[in-house]
């Protein structure tokens, strides 16, 4: 194929995955919604507006069931991953069980969009919807404790990647980030005719290779950058038998060479809940160690 019918076929492509539609919209959810709580927490959805996507957006809240009048608590926001929303943490894992010991959980929905401000949708801009409305608004609602000491962001697959790259990115924020599975090296991806489709969502997210988005949001680039001294403790998990292995594995070299405050966990299993479920023990042993109440 000629370079010119290669470039015309590919605008093609793109024009058509657009019209598609690269990612879901909230009514197009029809997840089961099962919550696996226990009998010292409660569970309550929120719907507000974000100011950032120009949209009503939900999430989903689980907190002690008994809190002291004026008591303050820590809080952890819980990012999905790809073709989730904010039901999947409660649905899909036993990670109610940490609300009891005096924690707010926090999981938004985040749709297909790897948390990132959008190169390609001006409209989706969903790193601030996390950094600056969610968080006012989950701190305006519950009896969070508005303090970065106070304040983890934690994730799977394309959630893991959110919050290792938002905390490395706001440092001010956050005192403890955890990426299970985090897809890392999606940012640095390049076209295969074998992912297409998987692609073009990733190019409407990112921009088209070696773009200022793409750069602003690698978490290797970053880390290469932050400060360690001032990063927040990091958490890394991947399963022995899952492709992003090898990629996290790079990640937490860089985060050795440079000193950052971080651990690694490999364990058995495979890119699923199951592996990552078996994770949560590790991670928040981890995380009530690296904040305060």
């Amino acid at each position: 194929m000629k370079p010119g019918c290669f470039r015309s076929f590919f605008a093609f492509l793109c024009i058509v995955f657009q019209l598609a539609g690269c990612g879901r919209k909230p009514d197009e959810k029809l997840h089961h919604d099962s919550p696996r709580l226990t009998l010292k927490v409660t569970v309550r959805d929120v719907t507000f507006h974000s100011a950032a996507l120009g949209r009503d957006m939900q999430y989903r809240v689980i907190t002690p069931r008994d809190i002291a009048v004026g008591k303050k608590l820590p809080a952890v926001y819980l990012l999905h991953g790809g073709n989730g929303d904010f039901r999947d943490w409660s649905n899909s894992s036993d990670v109610a069980r940490y609300a009891e010991r005096g924690l707010i959980l926090v999981m938004p929905d985040g749709d297909f969009s790897y948390y990132t401000n959008s190169a390609g949708r001006p409209a989706d801009r969903y790193e601030d919807y996390i950094v600056k409305d969610l968080i006012s608004d989950a701190e305006g609602k519950f009896p969070i404790a508005p303090y970065r000491q106070s304040r983890a962001i934690a994730g799977i697959s394309m959630g893991g990647f959110g919050a290792v790259t938002q905390a490395l990115k706001h440092p001010q924020l956050f005192a403890y980030a955890g990426g299970i599975s985090a897809a890392l090296d999606v940012p640095s991806r390049r076209l295969t005719i074998r992912r297409i489709r998987q692609w073009l969502r990733y190019r409407s997210i990112f921009g088209p290779l070696g773009s200022q988005t793409r750069r602003e949001n690698d978490p290797f680039l970053l880390a290469l950058s932050a400060d360690p001294s001032s990063t927040p403790y990091l958490f890394i998990g991947c399963g022995e038998e899952e492709s992003f292995l090898a990629t996290n594995r790079k990640f937490a070299g860089i985060l050795a060479r440079r000193h950052f405050q971080y651990e690694l966990h490999v364990i058995p299993g495979a890119h699923n809940w199951t592996q990552w479920n078996e994770q949560l023990p590790a991670m928040f042993q981890s995380l009530f160690e690296h904040i305060q109440p």
